[in-house]
């Protein structure tokens, strides 16, 4: 059985945390990663002033069809350039009607609630973008959410448990405690 796919959406402004330990972790628990530059190949300056060069844009990206999982990192201006792009919106809306998993961190859901993804679900964020989401969502605050194939998480903290929670989605709950030890990872 082929690794399960993932696209991870970069653009300026991303939280770097967040993006690198989501790409790294899923690496880790087996899940071929693919990080899709919103603005093309050209490498990105993250919220931190980290410059982070994807693999391919994300124009190039989505040539090769519906992932199992597409994820939004946060951070304040990559979230919103994720919320204002229409090939964003395309993606999500092909992906949650395609039954795959759509995941967000921190700032990441402002996304989902511009592309009307997930309305009505259970998620959490950033508490800095709480009151954004607290009128079309079921907010709750804890560190991940799950509500069927949505998967939220709120910061740089909670990082390494949202990726995890990728990865169970993905390759199941065996795959995901397997890479845990290795990486002194303490839940």
């Amino acid at each position: 059985m082929a690794a399960p796919k993932a696209l991870v959406i970069l653009a300026e402004g991303a939280e770097e945390m967040e993006m690198v330990i989501s790409v790294d972790v899923m690496r880790r628990g087996g899940v071929n990663v693919t990080v899709g530059g919103l603005s093309g190949t050209a490498p990105v300056k993250c919220s931190r002033d980290v410059i982070i060069s994807p693999d391919m844009s994300l124009e190039d990206a989505v040539k090769n069809g519906l992932y199992d999982a597409v994820v939004l990192p946060g951070g304040g201006m990559g979230a919103k350039n994720l919320a204002t792009s229409p090939a964003v919106k395309d993606v999500l809306k092909a992906h949650e009607s395609g039954e795959k998993v759509v995941a967000a961190i921190c700032a990441g859901p402002t996304a989902l609630l511009s592309h009307s993804i997930g309305k009505g679900k259970k998620l959490t964020s950033h508490p800095g973008v709480k009151d954004q989401l607290t009128s079309d969502y079921k907010y709750l605050e804890d560190r991940v959410v799950i509500d069927g194939k949505l998967i939220t998480s709120r910061g740089p903290g909670t990082a390494f448990e949202f990726a995890l929670a990728i990865v169970a989605a993905l390759r199941g709950e065996e795959e995901k405690d397997k890479i845990i030890p290795p990486m002194l990872v303490k839940l």
